[in-house]
């Protein structure tokens, strides 16, 4: 009897998994409400605001976010060479579920706090 190999598609399967395709990830949403509060950020200023990411995975999200459609890499021939990115159409409709994910972490941290706060308060 043969064994049979099941083989994951690359094509989503529903919306919610074609959307979390396009913005999970560890650096995706972090880019996206960065360029949502500066508007237009250049290379070398979206490293420092996202601290622990390497140059490589950056350049690597920032290019499947611009396959994805979702910001827009403005290049400026000049010397030494300027890069710029901001928000697409496609991604500025995002921003409003950005905005509510941010709230609930928000609140979900400020709740875990107090809870620590608690267990470290003497009887």
């Amino acid at each position: 009897m043969a064994k049979m190999t099941r083989k994951c598609s690359d094509s989503p399967t529903c919306s919610v998994d074609y959307a979390f395709r396009r913005i999970g990830g560890k650096y995706k949403g972090r880019i996206l409400w960065s360029l949502n509060e500066h508007k237009i950020i250049r290379f070398g200023e979206l490293g420092r605001i996202l601290a622990d990411v390497t140059t490589k995975m950056l350049t690597q999200t920032l290019r499947e976010l611009e396959k994805d459609d979702l910001i827009i890499r403005k290049v400026y021939h000049q010397v030494p060479p300027m890069v710029e990115y901001s928000l697409s159409e496609t991604g500025l409709e995002l921003i409003p579920f950005i905005t509510h994910l941010k709230e609930w972490g928000d609140k979900k941290i400020e709740i875990e706090k107090n809870k620590s706060a608690e267990n470290i308060l003497p009887v």
